[in-house]
């Protein structure tokens, strides 16, 4: 069963844990546990829930004291915090609410409603991060046109010269390796000028009926001078006759090689492999691109779709900004998993539309 999202309970009542431990993992949730207020906030960090349910009597720390903690601190306070008591006078309700709980439920408590009342703050966290992102490119649309204006007229001087510069010095001249570090520079801030324009062009989709194996063929077919010269075994589990997916081609195949690009880009071990696998999942085509290569660290990410992050010696890290807001333009979703030293699988989902829906 696909997962719904990670909850950790925090109750001292093990029957009351091993009750919603049952009844939550029934509906597809992940779930940990924890005893007390200290163990919960060292699961907090290991863990690190999409929502947390909050027992408010409890050792060593009580519910509230917990709470607090958690909305203070940067790194949590933006997790859903829903608070179980036995009790249930106002003031106790206020108490939780002020101190930052997004919900507040008295034992015993209706099953149902606590579900519901979950869907809805998780509806609404996903939501909410939903929106930051947007706003993050949005901002980055803003600056688009200054930016590129201001770096292309020098960049396309001071590229030009230094080219010339360094065809003009002889094989032996110590000068060579200072010009080709300038020039791998310049190469980097004229690939960053074109991605801010491909970000641009992000926006603006011309939405027509394709094949997304067809599309994912041509990709790959850009890198297989790369993935010969790096040893890279490239894999493919196309589904037979998949459904025509109604997108910007252009925009699309861009974004999916932006995924491929990294991919090859952090496997730098013996083991290189790249796979591609497209599906229908319920009402979407997915397409799942996976590697053999470094991992990103679960502090980065979070953040590998914010402009200019990146973890490559060079390369301004606009082209997971790009897709993000490529697959975000088609109604769709993207999400990864990582594992240091093991791989990363980036999924896109797609919509299937009918013929003639638009996207607005």
């Amino acid at each position: 069963m696909k997962e719904n999202g990670k909850i950790l309970i925090i109750d001292d009542n093990i029957d009351t844990v091993e009750l919603l431990k049952k009844r939550l993992r029934s509906e597809g949730y992940d779930t940990a546990e924890a005893h007390d207020g200290e163990a919960g906030l060292n699961k907090v960090e290991e863990y690190e829930p999409d929502l947390i349910l909050l027992d408010v009597m409890m050792p060593k720390l009580n519910g509230y004291e917990v709470c607090n903690r958690l909305k203070t601190e940067k790194k949590t306070n933006h997790i859903p915090i829903l608070m179980l008591t036995a009790k249930d006078a106002i003031p106790d309700k206020i108490k939780g609410l002020n101190i930052g709980a997004d919900d507040y439920m008295t034992k015993p408590f209706n099953y149902k409603e606590l579900s519901a009342r979950i869907k809805s703050l998780l509806e609404k966290k996903d939501a909410k991060e939903k929106l930051v992102e947007e706003k993050k490119v949005e901002a980055l649309e803003d600056m688009l046109d200054q930016v590129s204006h201001e770096i292309l007229n020098p960049l396309v001087s001071v590229g030009g010269f230094a080219r010339r510069v360094f065809k003009s010095l002889p094989e032996d001249s110590d000068n060579r390796k200072y010009m080709d570090i300038i020039l791998k520079n310049v190469t980097a801030l004229e690939k960053m000028v074109k991605q801010l324009g491909e970000l641009k062009s992000a926006t603006l989709s011309y939405i027509e009926a394709y094949d997304i194996n067809e599309i994912i063929i041509n990709v790959l077919k850009e890198f297989d001078q790369t993935t010969k010269q790096n040893k890279i075994d490239v894999k493919t589990s196309l589904m037979d006759a998949p459904p025509l997916i109604y997108v910007d081609r252009e925009n699309l195949s861009t974004a999916i090689k932006n995924v491929v690009e990294n991919g090859i880009e952090a496997m730098d071990g013996e083991k290189k492999v790249l796979k591609i696998i497209t599906l229908v999942n319920k009402e979407s085509l997915e397409i799942h691109v996976s590697d053999t290569g470094r991992g990103i660290s679960r502090d980065k990410i979070k953040n590998i779709y914010n402009p200019f992050v990146t973890s490559k010696t060079y390369g301004p890290g606009l082209g997971l900004t790009f897709t993000l807001k490529t697959i975000q333009n088609h109604k769709g979703m993207i999400s990864v998993e990582s594992e240091k030293g093991l791989g990363t699988t980036f999924v896109i989902r797609l919509p299937i539309r009918r013929s003639g829906t638009s996207i607005s």
